[in-house]
C-alpha cells in the first residue's frame, strides 16, 4: 500500500470541524495535524473541501450469490464507493440464504479481491437454524437478520416459540424487518378484489401500511424488552413507528433503528411519476412520515442512516403487475450526496451526518478501527464538495442493473475522492483502476 498526504482538508470528526492534513501510510491514518509534510510522499490538495470518514451503510443486497444477473460484489461496491461508502453490511436473503457459517464463509470469499469496498455479512434467521444462532462466533458475522414480516425462501420467522427463542440467545445484535404479514395479505387480497393483478403501485403504502409496520415493530420492541435482546430495527418508514424509539445516548440503548436515504427523500406523490421504480419493503409513504423520520434522526431517536440497497433489473421493474413487479432499489452510488441535501437546505450539519452515517455505525456493530478519522484506524475516507452539482442519469449509473430512482435530479454536492484502506478508488468523477483492497470488517467483540 503507498503512502499518500491530503492537505488542506476542512476535516469533520468527532463533532468538529477544523482545518487539518492527514498522513495515511500502509493503508491507515499515520498522522493528523496541520502543515504536515512527508518527502516523497504523494500530495493530495482537498483545497479547502470537506473530508469525512466513509459511510459504513449497515443495510444492503449485493445479490451474490445466486442473483447476479441483477448485482455482484464487484458491480455494487464500484457504485458505493462512487456514492462515499466505504464498508457495507450484506444482508443474508442470497440463493442460497445465508443461514450457516459455510454459507457466511463463501460471500466472504466472493467478496475478496473483488470488492473495492469493506465488507460484513449477516446471518440469517429461519423457523429450522436456531442451533446455529446459538453456536455463532460473534466475530463471524456483523448481525443476525430476522424478517418479521414477507420475505423470501425460508427467512420469514413466524413461529413466535422459535422467534423467541432466537430473542433469547442470540450472541449478537438482531437486524429486523418489521411488518406484519397477516395485515398485508389482507390488504392485498381487499385490493386485488378491485384491480386484479394491475393494483395501481400507488396503493403500495397502502398495502403495506403504516398500521402493518407498527404492529410488527411493536412486537419486536417488546419482545426484545421481555428477552433482553439487542435489538436493531431496519427502514423505519413511518412517523408513529419513529415516535417509539429512546432519545437516550446510544451507548446507553437495547434498542435502536434505522432511516434509509429514499425514505428522507422520496414520498407517495412520487409514485405518479416513479411507478414500481420507488416500490420497496417497507413501502415509501407520506410527506408527513418523511418529516418524521428527518425530525426523528434530528432528536435522536433513530440512530444510523443506510441505504437498504436493493437493485432489479429494469426488465423486471417494468412488470405491469403489481404483485410481479419486485420490491427494492438501487441506491448506494447516491447515499452520501442524497443526505448532503438536507445540509444543503440547512436541515442537518455535517458533523450530525457524519454521526448518523460512520461513528453511530461504527460503535452499534462494534467494527474495529474504522467510522472515525483517527491516528492509527484505517484510512477510509471521502472528500465531499459541497460546491460542485451534478445530475444523476440512467447512463451514469454504476450498479449493474443500469438504472437509478434518481434520474434526472441535480445533487448540489458531489463525492469529489473516496479512499478505502488508504487507497483512492474514486476521484473527480471516475472510479479509478486500481486492484480492490476492500476487507472483511473486524468486529470488536468477546
Amino acid at each position: 500500500m503507498s503512502s499518500l498526504l491530503i492537505v488542506n482538508a476542512n476535516l469533520v470528526n468527532e463533532g468538529q470541524i477544523t482545518e487539518a492534513d492527514v498522513l495515511i501510510r500502509d493503508g491507515r491514518i499515520a498522522s493528523i495535524g496541520r502543515h504536515l509534510s512527508a518527502p516523497g510522499v504523494r500530495v493530495l490538495d482537498a483545497a479547502g473541501r470537506h473530508l469525512l470518514p466513509g459511510m459504513i451503510d449497515d443495510q444492503v443486497h449485493f445479490r451474490e450469490p445466486g442473483m447476479t444477473h441483477k448485482a455482484d460484489m464487484a458491480s455494487e461496491s464500484r457504485a458505493a464507493v462512487a456514492g462515499g461508502v466505504t464498508s457495507f453490511m450484506d444482508m443474508p436473503n442470497t440463493i442460497p440464504n445465508a443461514l450457516d457459517s459455510a454459507t457466511l464463509n463463501d460471500k466472504k470469499h466472493l467478496a475478496a479481491g473483488r470488492s473495492l469496498g469493506n465488507y460484513g455479512f449477516y446471518l440469517g434467521a429461519s423457523n429450522d437454524n436456531l442451533e446455529v444462532i446459538k453456536a455463532l462466533n460473534p466475530k463471524d458475522a456483523c448481525g443476525i437478520k430476522v424478517f418479521m414480516g414477507a420475505s423470501t425462501g425460508n427467512m420469514l420467522v413466524d413461529d413466535p416459540e422459535i422467534l423467541e427463542q432466537i430473542f433469547t440467545h442470540a450472541p449478537i445484535l438482531i437486524s429486523a424487518h418489521c411488518e406484519d404479514t397477516p395485515t398485508i395479505m389482507e390488504n392485498e387480497e381487499s385490493y386485488r378484489s378491485i384491480y386484479g393483478d394491475n393494483i395501481p403501485f400507488n396503493l403500495h403504502p397502502t398495502i403495506r401500511s403504516e398500521a402493518a409496520c407498527y404492529k410488527s415493530s411493536s412486537m419486536a420492541m417488546e419482545l426484545a424488552k421481555r428477552c433482553g435482546t439487542r435489538l436493531h430495527i431496519l427502514h423505519i418508514s413511518t412517523a408513529k413507528e419513529a415516535e417509539m424509539f429512546s432519545d437516550a445516548d446510544l451507548k446507553d440503548k437495547q434498542i435502536t433503528a434505522e432511516a434509509c436515504v429514499h425514505f428522507l427523500h422520496f414520498a407517495d406523490e412520487d409514485y405518479a411519476t416513479k411507478g414500481a421504480l420507488i416500490k420497496c419493503n417497507p413501502a415509501i409513504k407520506t410527506a408527513e412520515d418523511r418529516a418524521g423520520i428527518i425530525q426523528a434522526l434530528l432528536d435522536g431517536r433513530l440512530d444510523v442512516i443506510g441505504t437498504d440497497h436493493a437493485p432489479h433489473t429494469w426488465e423486471e421493474k417494468h412488470n405491469p403487475s403489481y404483485f410481479k413487479a419486485p420490491s427494492g432499489l438501487p441506491l448506494v452510488q447516491h447515499a452520501l450526496p442524497t443526505v448532503l441535501e438536507h445540509y444543503q437546505d440547512g436541515i442537518f450539519t455535517l458533523e450530525f451526518i457524519v454521526e448518523k452515517t460512520s461513528h453511530a455505525v461504527a460503535e452499534m456493530f462494534n467494527i474495529k478501527d474504522r467510522g472515525y478519522i483517527r491516528e492509527g484506524y484505517w484510512a477510509d475516507l471521502t472528500l465531499v464538495d459541497l460546491d460542485k452539482p451534478f445530475v444523476s442519469t440512467h447512463a451514469n449509473s454504476l450498479s449493474k442493473c443500469g438504472w437509478t430512482p434518481f434520474d434526472g435530479y441535480e445533487f448540489r454536492s458531489s463525492i469529489a475522492a473516496t479512499l478505502v484502506n488508504g487507497q483512492l478508488v474514486w476521484q473527480d468523477g471516475k472510479l479509478l483502476d486500481v486492484a480492490p483492497l476492500g476487507m472483511a470488517l473486524e468486529f470488536d467483540r468477546e
